[in-house]
């Protein structure tokens, strides 16, 4: 009887309760998005690359090292030379060497210059290989390999030409049109930034630069794709070296010989260590961002009380009633209470709803910008303990207006105060 009461109160001041509801939503999607935000991150950037002991680039720093070779985020300050990449291959600690050059792209998509080891050794989440959907590896010298979310973005399939764009923005402005690529592959995804890649060989990547310098053609000098094969595509660099070695007690030896490397200025990092520094780097912001959060759905609930303690002397007359049906003054608090457990939990539930539709919305960009794999409609164990305590401080934050209106039911009676 109470729950149908709070229920037609809440109606007759629907106005009211519906900027509440509103002002609870927004707060709860808030703390929900940055949690949500937080989490998948961590999990997108764990579940990138596995089974890789040490990654190998230009000296720089290791978590920037880290973002641009695995994360496509950024770009690289220098490439190595070929020869050093050799040099490591070789090493007789080290299994296999995956070379990547990057630097290019197709429609704001990553290109990525690397050989068949690639597809061979590269692991990513619970040390998972590489499968292909449709198709096989690059065989040719113009074949191409699409990542998944480039073929469902772009419309893609077997056997149709794309063409390469210099530089890694998303306005395919200087284009290597004079040499299209053929798909041969699309691989399955992986919910990693592979889906959002484009992969060919490091000799085709030498083969659409023969006549380019600095970023530029050449004025005069044109080469054109069947001229190119007849040429030694030899690469001359690489951007960065994913190593796996065939012991692991051997990784700090070799990351040292690596960082002590007298050919030139190299840096070898290991992806889990430099991962726990990133997550430090960035440990201070969640926070802060959480404590927002937090106070965000704080002052909601805050709110939510101001609303139902400014209409108590409205009430005294409903109040006085219900007295005279028979209710009694712990009734008349739980009715406040009822009525801000319902606030809370409608409010809480929108909160998720709002969210699941702005991660809906936000989800491919949050991918092509940042490489970040957010699962919209995904339920997080703590994203229900943040609901549940969400719901209880709005229970808890009822019990203000509750005793009020409790006491209040004490010294009225029948008799109305005006």
């Amino acid at each position: 009887m109470l729950a149908r009461i709070a229920r037609s109160s809440l109606k007759s001041r629907r106005v009211s309760a519906l900027l509440t509801l509103l002002t609870i939503a927004v707060s709860v999607a808030l703390l929900l998005a940055v949690e949500r935000i937080r989490v998948e991150t961590r999990n997108s950037f764990s579940s990138t690359i596995s089974g890789t002991d040490l990654i190998v680039g230009a000296r720089t720093g290791p978590v920037q090292l880290l973002l641009y070779s695995v994360f496509r985020i950024g770009d690289a300050t220098n490439n190595i030379r070929y020869a050093s990449y050799q040099e490591i291959a070789q090493h007789p600690q080290v299994a296999f060497a995956i070379p990547i050059s990057l630097g290019d792209s197709h429609r704001g998509f990553r290109v990525i210059g690397t050989t068949s080891a690639y597809f061979e050794h590269f692991r990513f989440g619970d040390k998972r290989s590489l499968a292909f959907a449709q198709g096989a590896p690059f065989a040719d010298l113009y074949d191409a390999v699409l990542g998944a979310e480039v073929a469902q973005e772009l419309g893609y399939t077997l056997d149709q030409q794309i063409v390469i764009a210099h530089g890694t923005g998303r306005a395919d402005i200087m284009r290597h049109d004079d040499k299209p690529f053929r798909i041969v592959g699309i691989l399955a995804r992986t919910g990693t930034p592979v889906d959002r890649s484009v992969h060919v060989s490091l000799e085709a990547i030498e083969a659409i630069h023969v006549d380019w310098q600095s970023g530029a053609r050449l004025p005069g000098r044109m080469i054109d794709a069947q001229a190119a094969r007849a040429m030694d595509l030899t690469p001359k660099a690489v951007t960065a070296v994913f190593v796996g070695l065939r012991s692991r007690m051997a990784a700090f030896s070799i990351q040292r010989q690596i960082n002590e490397f007298r050919g030139e200025p190299l840096l070898a990092i290991m992806p889990g260590i430099t991962l726990t520094q990133l997550w430090s780097l960035i440990g201070v912001a969640e926070n802060a961002l959480l404590l927002v959060a937090i106070c965000v759905v704080i002052a909601g609930i805050l709110g939510m009380v101001t609303a139902l303690v400014t209409t108590l002397n409205e009430r005294r007359r409903e109040m006085a009633i219900l007295r005279a049906l028979g209710a009694r003054p712990w009734h008349i608090g739980l009715l406040l209470v009822l009525e801000a457990t319902l606030l809370s939990a409608v409010g809480a539930l929108l909160g998720w709803l709002l969210l699941a539709l702005a991660m809906l919305a936000l989800a491919p960009w949050l991918a092509s910008a940042y490489g970040l794999f957010i699962q919209p409609l995904a339920i997080v164990p703590r994203e229900l303990l943040l609901v549940g305590a969400v719901v209880a401080s709005g229970i808890l934050a009822g019990l203000i207006p509750a005793l009020m209106a409790y006491s209040r039911s004490l010294s009225d009676g029948l008799s109305i105060r005006v």
